[in-house]
């Protein structure tokens, strides 16, 4: 993967400097800004990948500088970073589309691992006879940079497959035509590494199909309600770990 350019937000000059020079080792491009303002400066002339944000900044605090961010540069992933105990300014953050909040001290391996996983875009297709869900998954996929299509019936499924380049499937076990366990395997016949993740409203009733189909390389099971930090986590790892060749382990 070619290095990324990322943003580094944090009024600690000598705290974003370290950062920037473990992330540059990697090859990625690393801009640093003192406050919520500068950050915003940066993003108009540059667009960016990835940005670490401290929560609190002088003036504009992380979590609205964050929101703006979102603004410019909507495709962009943001890790929000904390010393302290901001829990609905957080929850804030990752229901508007954060992609994941890390406690200082940082743990610079984790970092890394973290920005190994990063993928700029991908397209998802969601596979469900719900609208609101369609819509309510759409909306969050597409905050965190995702191309996104839908189908609501496994024929429709079967064509999008067919017909668009697919990064991933979040695919409803029930609906109204095809058995989603039956579209499965003809996801699996035609591709062995494009990564599915099944989504059931009923886990005890269909535990025996859930657990055949964990068992594959490059799956996952959610069940509904969906939760939005799980779900982006999981769509990033899956599709950032059959990038890399490597197997998706849950």
């Amino acid at each position: 993967m070619n290095g990324l350019r990322i943003l580094v937000v944090d009024d600690d000059r000598d705290f974003a400097e370290t950062i920037a020079d473990v992330l540059e080792s990697r090859a990625h491009t690393v801009d640093i800004a003192g406050s919520g303002e500068e950050a915003l400066q940066f993003a108009s002339l540059h667009p960016f990948d990835l940005a670490f944000m401290d929560v609190r900044l002088p003036g504009m605090d992380g979590v609205a500088s964050f929101l703006e961010l979102r603004k410019k540069n909507p495709h962009a992933k943001v890790i929000m970073m904390t010393g302290f105990s901001m829990e609905q300014l957080l929850d804030d953050a990752l229901k508007n589309g954060a992609w994941a909040v890390l406690k200082k001290p940082l743990d610079i391996p984790e970092i890394l691992s973290m920005v190994d996983r990063i993928r700029p875009d991908g397209t998802v297709l969601i596979v469900d006879d719900d609208p609101d869900f369609l819509r309510s998954v759409s909306e969050i996929l597409e905050l965190s940079g995702y191309s996104v299509v839908t189908a609501s019936n496994g024929r429709e499924a079967i064509e999008r497959v067919g017909g668009d380049r697919i990064d991933l499937i979040l695919l409803d076990i029930r609906l109204p035509d095809i058995d989603g366990l039956e579209i499965f395997s003809r996801v699996r016949s035609q591709s062995s590494n494009l990564p599915v993740i099944i989504v059931t409203g009923y886990p005890e009733d269909e535990a025996g199909k859930v657990s055949a189909i964990n068992s594959s390389k490059n799956t996952g099971v959610m069940v509904k309600p969906i939760d939005p930090t799980i779900l982006r986590r999981t769509v990033d790892e899956l599709i950032s770990r059959t990038d890399l060749g490597e197997p998706y382990l849950d």
